[in-house]
């Protein structure tokens, strides 16, 4: 079966948005985990890549969806039935970055974050590389950075260093792959 499926050569920019769990239903139906917030949003995307656990990439068009519950539910075309839906079950949802709206200035994706360099300075005004942004957490108050040491860096620590513009974040450039923040390091 091909659900509009080309595993031809998918785009470089893709992003991981969700995951299909599971199947739902007799009708070829999915149930999906989004990653988005609101969860919603992973629905404003029509075109969809699945990479499934063995590496192989589909391209799959979302012919109808919905809330469902706590969740969210979705057909892809040409699914007709349960056994040719589940063998998306576990596939993570993919969307090309380009498709994303532009942040709001001062805004940005955790994507556009990780890998940038963390710098601080010390008490005489010089850098201090603490590290590149390995990952970001969503906790109850702000976002924390997880900043893991690498090549130039003082050290080799992860440090959490929580996303609080102006007091901590001073300065993100993404051009130049930089994130200045004020944080001490012994931190």
């Amino acid at each position: 079966m091909s659900v509009a499926g080309e595993t031809a050569h998918a785009p470089q920019d893709l992003l991981v948005m969700g995951r299909v769990t599971t199947v739902y239903g007799i009708k070829g139906w999915v149930k999906v985990y989004s990653f988005t917030d609101p969860m919603t949003n992973i629905l404003n995307y029509r075109h969809w890549y699945l990479r499934y656990p063995n590496g192989q990439t589909e391209a799959v068009k979302l012919d109808s969806s919905r809330v469902h519950g706590k969740g969210l539910i979705a057909l892809f075309s040409g699914c007709t039935d349960r056994n040719e839906a589940l063998r998306f079950a576990g596939a993570d949802i993919l969307v090309n970055s380009r498709e994303l709206p532009e942040p709001e200035s001062g805004e940005y994706y955790w994507y556009q974050l990780e890998g940038l360099t963390v710098i601080t300075q010390n008490d005489a005004g010089e850098d201090i590389n603490l590290g590149k942004v390995h990952h970001l957490m969503e906790t109850g108050s702000n976002d924390v950075l997880s900043v893991r040491g690498a090549r130039g860096s003082i050290d080799r620590r992860e440090r959490l260093i929580p996303w609080i513009d102006e007091q901590v974040i001073q300065e993100v450039n993404l051009d130049e792959g930089f994130i200045r923040v004020d944080w001490d390091p012994a931190f």
